[in-house]
């Protein structure tokens, strides 16, 4: 019979980052389809895992000295740099969300030191990968996390509120990209009791919006508005189309009280979705949420974890939303590590080994080299 394949997990070491590739509930698992589980000490706290926690699970606590003891697969939440990972197996998985295009250089040193690194955020949207899928799940609570730390920021009450002493009207929050965070903020900013609307490049997106309670603000008979590419992610709008966007949002937000931003394309800035002069335009007290801050920002002038003031407009972003949700988002992204590996466990060969479709997807490096198209391009 094989040996064990050995799981381990580093404590994350990039800055402000509070979560973990690993939960209790997820080592029980993994100890169930006959793997060992390494954890350095220290690994959780952030996210409120005591070491005793994962101990009573069956994980070996690593001393902290960074020690991966001979480890098969390496768990993260960002990609560990290649001097932690020294004590690995040749040709170990190193399965994190790796952000290929940001970290090329750490990629390539994955591949020198002979490394299989696996991208999860390159994870496909298909049916079947869905609960693999770590820009889903964390995307989610961002959007949930945006809204609120918008609702702090704004000086005023989100719901209507009918009192002895008068109305008090309620909060008109847009909501601008409708993936999976604009989704969540849309149902986060109702909950609350704002008046939502929202837009998307994407024009399926109408009944999503609906479906939700919001006004959808679209334009219309203009090429461009489809922004569909592969796999569900939008693509960048004609600039017939950002022109006519540019102008019926200008409309829009001038009259809106909080503004939620989430465009994000794969592999590249931002796209600018407010400018300063729309800025200038809103009421003061307002509140901008650029949920895309740390990729260059949808808001002209926003910086990452500051709260920048223009115009009596307060715009605000993190450069690590889910972060700041630590316990939630641990255990959602631990989860679905879980699910990937779990889903091609080979119970013959005691490990996990992937198909055709998904490997090739996630797969960055192999052999000593680069090997995914979406960076050789």
């Amino acid at each position: 019979m094989s040996e064990a394949v050995k799981l381990a997990v580093l404590r994350e070491r990039a800055s402000g980052e509070t979560r973990v590739a690993i939960t209790p509930e997820t080592v029980k698992k993994f100890k169930a389809l006959g793997a060992n589980v390494a954890i350095e000490a220290g690994a959780g706290l952030a996210a409120s895992i005591a070491d005793a926690d994962y101990a009573a699970m069956g994980a070996q606590i690593l001393d902290g000295s960074g020690s991966i003891a001979e480890a098969d697969i390496v768990l993260g939440v960002q990609g560990p740099d290649v001097a932690l990972l020294s004590g690995a197996k040749p040709g170990a998985w190193i399965v994190a969300g790796l952000d290929p295009f940001g970290q090329r250089a750490r990629v390539d040193a994955y591949a020198a030191a002979g490394f299989e690194a696996l991208a999860m955020e390159f994870m496909p949207r298909i049916t079947r990968a869905q609960s693999m899928d770590i820009l889903s799940s964390q995307s989610n609570l961002a959007g949930y996390k945006a809204v609120i730390e918008a609702a702090a920021t704004y000086g005023r009450a989100f719901p209507m509120m009918m009192t002895a002493a008068g109305t008090i009207s309620a909060a008109k929050a847009f909501i601008m990209g409708v993936g999976v965070a604009g989704l969540q903020a849309i149902a986060t900013a109702r909950r609350l009791g704002a008046q939502v609307s929202a837009t998307d490049v994407r024009s399926a997106t109408k009944e999503q919006i609906m479906s939700l309670g919001a006004k959808p603000i679209f334009v219309e008979k203009v090429a461009g508005i489809e922004g569909e590419g592969a796999g569900g992610y939008a693509t960048e709008m004609s600039a017939e189309y950002q022109a006519a966007q540019a102008e019926l949002v200008s409309a829009h937000i001038a009259k809106q009280d909080i503004v939620i931003t989430t465009a994000l394309i794969p592999g590249r800035a931002a796209p600018r979705l407010i400018s300063d002069a729309q800025i200038a335009t809103m009421k003061p007290g307002s509140v901008i949420f650029d949920l895309a801050v740390a990729q260059g920002g949808n808001v002209e002038g926003s910086v990452p974890d500051q709260i920048v003031e223009r115009h009596g407009v307060k715009i605000m972003g993190y450069s690590n939303t889910p972060a700041h949700l630590p316990a939630d988002a641990s255990a959602l992204f631990a989860r679905n590590l879980y699910n990937f590996l779990s889903a091609f466990w080979d119970k013959e060969q005691g490990k996990p080994v992937l198909d055709e479709e998904i490997g090739n997807a996630i797969r960055l490096t192999a052999n000593g080299a680069v090997v995914n198209p979406r960076l050789l391009g």
